[in-house]
């Protein structure tokens, strides 16, 4: 590898970095030299620690809800005591689908607490110490829907548009002080997520024919862009979202 996507000496903190797109994120950044943190809501599958123990790295487990901006606060704190964070990727989110016009104002609060909110708190917990030693990266997981609006997910297509603009405006103020500051728009990805899709035959082929790479991404083809938006080969990439989509948005 070369010494420029080295993360050798980094921590790095992942929300949701257990399952899906997260677990993919976790691995890469191990593979790359880094400890990780992860943050969820039921432990770490035992494929991730057995590929710290094969690495020689170290990862820890945090319990955290998304939704409880008090949780957020004090597990963050207690993990700035007990860890130098290095690297912040908020990459876990949550999904709701109604028709607009019934879709519950519960549901919307939700969505844009866990998608949003939380990313803006995270983001100054973890930046300010970053502000402090002048050096320090933020990953942000956007989605297509930060570009397009999406059919019956009005809440999550708002919160993805917000994570992107949010992303361009922490640039703005941060980039000077030696944090980058980007985001990753995942296209079709074949995770959890995703599996009412997966299993529809004819929506899946509808999508499927979309994409120009002629596959669904997988969790480590967004995995190794965080390495890299994580390491010093992206030192002059700041405020950009990012589309890994299989060419998804050039159609």
């Amino acid at each position: 590898m070369s010494n420029a996507f080295d993360l050798t000496g980094k921590t790095a903190a992942v929300t949701g970095g257990g399952r899906g797109l997260g677990l993919g994120i976790s691995q890469a950044l191990l593979e790359a030299g880094a400890d990780v943190i992860v943050f969820g809501r039921s432990g770490i599958p035992d494929e991730l620690t057995a590929l710290a123990g094969r690495l020689g790295r170290e990862v820890a487990f945090y319990a955290l809800d998304l939704a409880d901006s008090d949780q957020i606060a004090e597990v963050g704190a207690r993990v700035l005591a007990e860890h130098r964070v290095d690297v912040l990727v908020n990459n876990a989110g949550t999904q709701d689908r109604y028709p607009a016009a019934e879709f519950p104002l519960e549901a919307w609060d939700r969505v844009i607490d866990v998608n949003l909110r939380s990313v803006f708190q995270l983001c100054q917990i973890f930046g300010r110490p970053m502000l402090e030693r002048g050096e320090g990266k933020i990953v942000n997981l956007a989605s297509l829907l930060s570009f397009q609006g999406g059919i019956t997910v009005p809440a999550y297509a708002a919160s993805k548009g917000g994570v992107a603009q949010l992303t361009k405006a922490l640039c703005n103020e941060w980039s000077g002080k030696g944090v980058n500051v980007n985001a990753v728009a995942p296209g079709y990805m074949a995770t959890e997520m995703n599996t009412a899709l997966l299993n529809d035959p004819v929506r899946l082929e509808q999508l499927s024919v979309r994409i120009p790479a002629g596959r669904w991404g997988q969790p480590e083809d967004i995995g190794n862009v965080v390495v890299f938006l994580a390491s010093q080969a992206s030192a002059y990439v700041h405020g950009q979202v990012l589309a890994v989509d299989g060419g998804w948005m050039a159609r």
